[in-house]
């Protein structure tokens, strides 16, 4: 019988330095910066929690202690979280080899700097096999990239007639299909066999998990992939952060978000701009095209257009709007 999604664990990297998002890598860490006005692990927790996991394991490092002390438990997103440091940050089958121990079933994993936006996950759920090496014992999440130098960024998949991953390809120069690789994947606990035999990298010096699925496809067992990904947009550089929040705000019909306790005069104009918790306006302007981090006072009497805000940083993201 297959295994129901309450029977699975699921598992977010998010133990990266973001060291390219600089001035926000300062004081939080990647995976909890804002997106729609909630920080983007909830996001993909809330994700799992829908698919209808329970447990959830959570590999931290640079300021970890932050999403420790934003998440605690899990109970108030109705999950179970357990945290895992990674001391060192040397690729995506590095901090899996670090959770062997703990991991007993099937697993979801997910990313912790990419934000999902997802057509039926349950599809990865029903493909997966009973646990025979003839079952299906991986899925990729992936979508059709129409844009080459994303596919080159990322990796690619190749599926034969019979929809079996064959082969993927980290980084490749010259892709000869456009299924791309989404940073969304569903493991049997089998693939830590592969894992322990990962070699480091020349390219990266690290441990892929390229290297580790493809031992994996050439010991025998079944991967497939999934195409259930509409957009994985990642957060690499600052003004990826307004990006995609207003990406947010047309995916979900929305011109702008107002936290709680968001201190507006009248006469303030807010135009596709999301306004965190606590954040005080101190003159009647107009905000445009702007991200307010929680207890921001903006207190200036010009208008506040393509800029993100923190209690100490602004960061100004004309750039994005350039033809």
């Amino acid at each position: 019988m297959k295994a129901k999604a309450s029977d699975l664990l699921g598992v977010i990297l998010a133990a990266g330095k973001g060291t390219r998002m600089l001035p926000f890598s300062e004081s939080y860490p990647k995976p909890i910066l804002p997106i729609g006005g909630k920080p983007l692990l909830v996001h993909q927790i809330e994700a799992m929690r829908d698919l209808g996991m329970q447990d959830i394991i959570i590999v931290i490092g640079h300021l970890g202690y932050e999403i420790v002390r934003l998440l605690g438990d899990g109970s108030e997103y109705g999950v179970r979280l357990r945290y895992v440091e990674q001391e060192e940050t040397l690729g995506i089958a590095h901090a899996l080899s670090k959770l062997e121990r703990l991991v007993d079933r099937p697993f979801f994993l997910f990313l912790g700097d990419i934000f999902f936006e997802t057509d039926d996950l349950g599809q990865m759920l029903r493909k997966m096999g009973d646990g025979g090496k003839d079952d299906t014992a991986a899925v990729l999440a992936v979508k059709r990239e129409p844009n080459r130098e994303a596919i080159m960024r990322n990796f690619v998949v190749h599926v034969d007639d019979g929809g079996r991953v064959t082969r993927v390809v980290e980084k490749p120069r010259r892709p000869r299909t456009d299924l791309k690789g989404c940073g969304l994947y569903f493991f049997d606990v089998a693939i830590f066999d592969a894992i322990r035999r990962t070699p480091r990298t020349a390219m990266r010096d690290e441990y892929e998990i390229t290297d580790s699925i493809q031992i994996f496809i050439d010991d025998g067992w079944r991967v497939e992939a999934a195409e259930v990904v509409k957009e994985d947009l990642n957060l690499s550089f600052p003004s990826d952060l307004l990006a995609l929040n207003l990406h947010y705000l047309r995916m979900s019909g929305q011109d702008k978000i107002l936290g709680r306790d968001v201190e507006l005069p009248d006469g303030t104009e807010v135009v596709e701009s999301i306004i965190m918790e606590g954040a005080r306006i101190l003159h009647p302007i107009r905000i445009e095209k702007a991200l307010i981090f929680p207890g921001t006072i903006v207190d200036r009497k010009g208008p506040v257009e393509k800029v993100i805000m923190t209690p100490g940083h602004e960061v100004h993201c004309a750039s994005l709007f350039q033809p």
